[in-house]
Order: C-alpha cells, then sequence, then structure tokens
C-alpha cells in the first residue's frame, strides 16, 4: 500500500524521487519519527503541489515520512498560527507563502508575529507575474497605459484573484508608483478573474505568469511587462516594469520555515536538504512548469527576504488603504 501511493505521488508531481539515500549532511538524530509540512491551501493547487513535491524529496533522502498537512482558511493566518503554536522541535514544519508577509499588515488582529515566531529554514522559489490587458486597451507599453490610465481616471477596472492577494498588491504598487487610479475588482480565484479579462469584463490584471501566457500567445491578452526584476524567458520581448519604474518588484514565493526555536541542526539538515532538490533538474523542472523560479540559499537570506517583503507590502496596504473581506 505504501509502494503504491508512493508511485501515484511520483506520477502526480511528474518527477521520481530520488535514491533512498541517507543525505550526507544529516543532522545526528534528525528525523527520528514522521515530519508534518502545513500548506495553507486547500489539495491540488500550486502551493500544495510545491509542499508535497518537497515532503517527497525530504521524505526519500532522510528516510522519514514528510506529510502535507493542509490547513485552509483565514487567508492562510490558520495554518500559519498552528506552526508558530507548535513544539519547535524540527517535527512542524509551514509552506510559507507570499501572503504570510502581506497579512502581516492586512490583519490588526492577528494571534502571532510572524518574524517574530517562526525560525526561517529555506526559500523555495519566486513567481513572476505579468501585467496584462485587454486588447481593447489602446495602449500597447506601460507609458501608454500610464497616460491612458491619467487621462481617464478610474475607468480602468482591475481585476485580481481577491483582496490582499499578491495579484492585488502587485497591483497597488503600480498605481502607488505610476500615479494612476484604477477601480479594483476582486474575484475569488485567479481562473475566474482571467476568463473576465478575456471576455472583457475587466480591462487590466497583474496575472501569474504561467497562467496568463497560453492567453497572451493567442493574441486575447497583451502583456505589458513582468514584475521579475528582469527579462523572463518565457516572454524575452516583454519588459520587466523595472524599465518603466525603477524599483518595481513583484510576484508570489514559497519557503519553508519552522517554530521559534526548532534546534538549529534540524534547520540545517532541512537547508541543506532543500537546496540539494533545487539544484536537481527533474525538481526545477517541476517548479519551472508551475511557473516558480527556483530561489534557496541559507535560512538567514531567507530570513531578511521575508523580513523586507512585510516591510514592503506594509507600506502598500498603508497607502492603499486595504482591507480584509
Amino acid at each position: 500500500m505504501m509502494l503504491a501511493r508512493r508511485t501515484f505521488l511520483q506520477l502526480a508531481m511528474g518527477v521520481a524521487a530520488p535514491a533512498l539515500v541517507p543525505a550526507l549532511a544529516r543532522a545526528e538524530g534528525y528525523p527520528t519519527k514522521p515530519v508534518r509540512l502545513v500548506v495553507t491551501v486547500p489539495p491540488g493547487g500550486s502551493p500544495d503541489i510545491v509542499g508535497r513535491l518537497m515532503a517527497q524529496w525530504l521524505s526519500d533522502r532522510l528516510g522519514q515520512p514528510f506529510a502535507v498537512d493542509n490547513k485552509p482558511g483565514g487567508s492562510g493566518n490558520i495554518g500559519a498560527e498552528a506552526i508558530v503554536k507548535a513544539a519547535p522541535d524540527g517535527y512542524s514544519l509551514l509552506l510559507a507563502i507570499s501572503s504570510t508577509a502581506i497579512n502581516a499588515t492586512l490583519y490588526d488582529n492577528l494571534r502571532y508575529d510572524f518574524i517574530r515566531d517562526t525560525a526561517p529554514v529555506s526559500s523555495i522559489g519566486t513567481i513572476p507575474l505579468t501585467m496584462v490587458v485587454h486588447p481593447s486597451v489602446p495602449a500597447k507599453t506601460v507609458p501608454e497605459f500610464i497616460a491612458y490610465a491619467k487621462a481617464n481616471p478610474g475607468t480602468m477596472q482591475m481585476a485580481s484573484s481577491g483582496i490582499g492577494t499578491p495579484l492585488h498588491v502587485a497591483g497597488e504598487l503600480f498605481k502607488m508608483m505610476a500615479g494612476v487610479d484604477m477601480f479594483h475588482i476582486p474575484y475569488r480565484a485567479e481562473g475566474p478573474a482571467l476568463t473576465d479579462m478575456v471576455g472583457g469584463q475587466v480591462q487590466v490584471m497583474f496575472a501569474v505568469l504561467a497562467g496568463a501566457l497560453p492567453h497572451v500567445k493567442d493574441g486575447k491578452l497583451r502583456a505589458l511587462a513582468v514584475t521579475a526584476p528582469k527579462r523572463h524567458p518565457l516572454l524575452p520581448d516583454v519588459p520587466a516594469m523595472a524599465e518603466f519604474l525603477p524599483g518595481y518588484e513583484a510576484g508570489g514565493w514559497y519557503g519553508v520555515v519552522a517554530p521559534k526555536g526548532t534546534p538549529a541542526d534540524a534547520v540545517e539538515t532541512l537547508n541543506t536538504e532543500i537546496n540539494a532538490a533545487l539544484a536537481d533538474a527533474r525538481v526545477s523542472g517541476r517548479l519551472a512548469e508551475l511557473g516558480c523560479s527556483v530561489a534557496g540559499g541559507p535560512p538567514a537570506a531567507f530570513g531578511t527576504f521575508i523580513a523586507d517583503e512585510t516591510a514592503k507590502w506594509g507600506k502598500v496596504i498603508k497607502f492603499a488603504g486595504v482591507k480584509p473581506e
């Protein structure tokens, strides 16, 4: 039964498991029992797939089951709080995502401080977005769009996957830096928002690049810029937003954190193995299929990244006056 389930997971994730050998950098005695990885979205979404991809790799490399525990709800706050309150022993982990940093300012009644109460383990990757418009919008470039939006204040409707999501705050950052006014239309997910974009019910959206790409190639949407610091290989002819708005950068991201106080040897072991996964062509290839560019690095670098993201989106949320649903 266990073999059949492992085979199914390997096929579902599109990557074969590595050999079941202990990692050279494995900490003495860790892990000695199953580990849970909390994912703050329901099964089936990209974060869930990323979580299962990492869990399978860690299970096979470290010789103990790493089980995904889906805890959706509260815009990710339920799962995050569960990890903050868990024993700091290395056996409870969280797949942190970009909304984790956004929620720190968006919600004023959280019963935890994410930066204070967690220990960074490793970044996994980043998810670039692309600013797309419906072909009915006359602008062909970002400067043309800014001029058009300023000449028609409040008439541009900006779709997103929901209030406070990375897609929403990316648009708010653009509004703040470009000095334009757009009316926000929140949807419950990215799929319905893209459907209405293609149908012309809304005119502009900051969409996940991988999701918008088919519509861009079909000519149903026009890509004006990508939100990564540089141009993206999937859209090499589309400029980076920073070429017009210096310093602009937005997108989603994945990483792993543990409760504050988790033993350093456990964190080191996990960091080493996650970075090994990101260096594996099969894993990085599967992440690329999800539109995720691999990151990695030491725990301290990921901690600095989380702090920077929290401060950045805090300023945007306060400037825009964003309130949770």
